[in-house]
């Protein structure tokens, strides 16, 4: 007898009804009583000190009912500590309303509570600052001198800082029979999510809290409001069963969170405080990083020389770092390597992941470099690759848990037809546009962490699991039903995940790309506890319906224990729990990963990208018209949430290579173009033909799942690929992104 899988299966969202038809409630969307709202204040300058702040106007507003700021709030009993977050960088976080300092532009110095969302936003205009300003410096261009090492910490357990040096760079970069030498700068980039930061914190009585929040993990923002207002994480419950994206925003707790949660104690009332569009520009973001690569190869293509420097902002009172210059050495096995990755401390506020943090920066600049080597040595950009296909991790000297990249470049080159790209300086025509191809290889780091979660099986005959995680939208609630329906055999339909609320087992922040691995493996344990606690039960039931079968003699499906070499023999779940006089069997199961054996492999998911543009001849437009990316990335829990994934990545491709670019202005100190309207990304007319293969992998290392995660890997190797058709077809090659009108003309 053969049981039937959910796991690999295309299914439809579980909630995707509810979203579309606009039932599924949002952090801004709860409705509770004696609702009072807040709206914040953001600095008009960059740097200096509040000397006084005129309250008079705004509480004569009819409607206010507090206003808070660094001299008017409640006394934190950990404000003056250092209080952490699960993806915060080494330094001194952010305190909004701390003190009287102004560190960055934008920064929130006050926010006004009233009974109506309008009057709090009225009120909050007419609020008075008196500045006293001071110089600032965010030209990351013109600190280069003041670049240093980052600072060591937890997070560089996550992002390791580079490899030391192997062999002797210069002297073979000097040897070399081809070298290419690239310096290529991005601007910053802000995360806009559809659904802005939002808070709305339920004064349940005695210091008791229910907050909605708006945030990548329910546990983090717990652990966060309990160690800065000195309150028992008993007592505080975060609840975000639905977000409307995140990409990275949303992993460490934003300011409005703090506010809500203040205001509510205060007053003891029930308070809502949300951002506006402005507002999201003015914390984390993809951070502002030039680079510079020096790659060298013999004459037959064979790559001996690679360097790759990076040099990114940061704040002045964090260091955030990214995994940037770490790739191209386990990509590309060449001998003698140095890579150098540095900080520069500026008046903005602290950078923050933002999807495929570090790696989407550095295969723009690895896999440029990459196409012009080969044009140079006149070789198809493929084929160079292959030459220098690396079937073994040389840059930490480890085995790879799996790779199948070779195998994304052959079926992504076949389905896209690689075979009839023309070299650069051949210039292809349709009508008055130039025709180019591109390619690019990608790569992301698979990440182990703890996870854990429950099991239930009820007299009702449904499953029930349960874990703090969030779903930003990706599919994780399906997915993980998906894997707790396959181990006891049952249809989707018997199985209820609980998830979204900080009341149920720890989870880390999700983001990484490791959700599905961590918290899938997790579900999945749990259910394995639970399956034999049910089995052991079957086992003295009435007549021993069993006898002395073995586990592994028996299958788990359609809700049942079924005995292998008699299928006669079949005992209801439902039965086991009648048994149990009706009462359902639990368990808890942590998942905690092996870390002696997988830090003896390196650990990605890998892809291949083949794009083609058409470029306007006379206007310098670019349109991307078709693309396929092939990925590996282990086991599939679901491909049809999987290539939404790699479509959503290859968009944001798009618009890293084309649209997307917060603009800073070094005298203001400010970003100029904070909306939608000036802040540009991808509408429908620049999504044609976008094809997405997964490439089969099997990986027994990595995980109880075998699962390598996709949220990041779709975005890597897209903006590369666009670079490169773009050069194909023109022969120009763009090193500062994204790639403007003027850059072709």
């Amino acid at each position: 007898m053969k049981k039937q899988n959910s796991i690999g299966q295309p299914y439809r969202r579980i909630e995707g009804a509810l979203k579309v038809t606009g039932r599924a409630k949002y952090a801004a969307e709860y409705q509770v009583e004696d609702l009072l709202y807040g709206y914040v204040v953001n600095s008009k300058i960059t740097k200096g000190r509040i000397e006084s702040i005129d309250e008079s106007a705004t509480r004569a507003v009819d409607g206010v009912v507090e206003v808070f700021h660094h001299d008017n709030r409640s006394s934190l009993p950990r404000f003056d500590l250092l209080y952490s977050d699960m993806d915060a960088p080494p330094g001194s976080p952010f305190r909004p309303l701390y003190d009287n300092k102004i560190q960055f532009a934008g920064q929130p110095v006050a926010f006004v509570v009233a009974e109506t969302f309008e009057a709090a936003r009225y009120a909050a205009s007419l609020l008075t600052v008196h500045y006293a300003e001071e110089e600032f410096d965010v030209d990351l261009k013109a600190n280069m001198d003041k670049a240093r090492d980052p600072s060591k910490g937890l997070a560089t357990f996550i992002k390791p800082l580079p490899p030391g040096p192997r062999g002797d760079f210069e002297k073979a970069y000097a040897a070399a029979d081809e070298r290419f030498e690239g310096k290529f700068h991005h601007g910053s980039q802000h995360h806009n999510p559809m659904e802005m930061f939002a808070t709305t914190t339920v004064y349940e009585g005695d210091g008791k809290l229910t907050i909605y929040d708006k945030t990548q993990g329910t546990s983090n923002s717990q652990i966060y409001v309990s160690n800065l207002f000195g309150l028992s994480m008993s007592d505080v419950r975060v609840i975000a069963p639905f977000v409307g994206g995140g990409f990275g925003s949303g992993l460490r707790p934003q300011y409005q969170l703090v506010f809500s949660v203040m205001a509510a104690l205060e007053l003891k009332r029930n308070v809502r405080v949300s951002m506006d569009r402005r507002q999201m520009f003015t914390f984390g973001h993809r951070p502002e990083t030039f680079q510079h690569t020096r790659f060298g190869a013999t004459k037959d293509g064979t790559l001996t020389a690679i360097n790759h420097e990076a040099f990114a902002e940061t704040s002045n009172f964090e260091d955030y770092n990214e995994v940037v210059v770490n790739h191209a050495n386990m990509l590309y096995p060449a001998d003698n390597v140095t890579l150098d990755y540095k900080l520069i401390p500026l008046d903005r506020f602290t950078p923050m992941d933002m999807r495929a943090p570090g790696g989407s920066t550095g295969m723009l600049a690895i896999e440029t470099t990459m196409d012009q080597l080969a044009d140079q040595l006149d070789l198809d950009p493929l084929e160079f690759r292959l030459r220098n296909y690396a079937e073994r991790d040389v840059s930490s000297d480890k085995p790879f848990s799996s790779k199948e990249l070779k195998e994304c470049y052959r079926q992504g080159a076949e389905r896209f037809g690689w075979n009839e790209r023309q070299p650069t300086a051949k210039k292809v025509r349709r009508g008055n546009r130039l025709v180019g191809h591109g390619m690019s290889s990608g790569i992301w780091d698979v990440i182990a962490l703890p996870g854990k979660a429950t099991a239930t099986f009820t007299a009702e005959g449904k499953l029930i699991v349960e874990s703090a995680v969030t779903d930003n939208g990706q599919g994780t609630y399906t997915v993980m039903t998906q894997i707790a329906a396959d181990q006891l055999g049952l249809p989707l339909e018997s199985v209820s995940f609980k998830y979204g609320d900080s009341k149920h087992p720890l989870s880390p922040i999700q983001g990484g790309s490791y959700t599905t691995g961590v918290i899938g493996s997790a579900v999945k344990a749990a259910c394995l506890k639970l399956k034999d606690k049910l089995f052991h039960l079957a086992q003295i039931m009435d007549g021993y319906p069993l006898g002395d079968a073995l586990p592994e003699d028996t299958i788990f499906t359609d809700g049942a224990i079924i005995l292998k070499k008699d299928p006669s023999v079949r005992i209801p779940l439902t039965d086991i729990i009648a048994f149990n006089r009706g009462e359902a069997v639990s368990v808890s199961k942590s998942n905690v990963p092996n870390l002696l054996k997988i830090k003896q492999y390196t650990r990605a998911a890998h892809a291949a990208t083949f794009v083609e543009v058409e470029v306007d001849e006379q206007l310098g437009v670019i349109n991307v018209t078709r693309a396929v990316t092939a990925v590996a990335a282990g086991k599939i829990m679901n491909p049809k949430t999987a290539r939404s994934q790699i479509l959503g990545g290859m968009v944001w491709g798009i618009s890293m290579a084309l649209r997307e670019e917060t603009l800073l202005d070094n005298n203001l100190g400010k970003y100029v173009n904070t909306d939608l309207g000036e802040y540009h990304i991808p509408v429908h007319a620049d999504v044609h033909q976008l094809d997405v293969i997964f490439v089969p992998e099997e990986d027994r290392i990595i995980n109880e799942l075998g699962a390598k995660g996709i949220g990041e890997i779709g975005v890597i190797s897209m903006a590369p690929a666009i670079v490169n058709a773009v050069y194909n077809a023109t022969g120009k090659l763009v090193k500062v992104f994204p790639i403007k009108l003027g850059d072709l003309l």
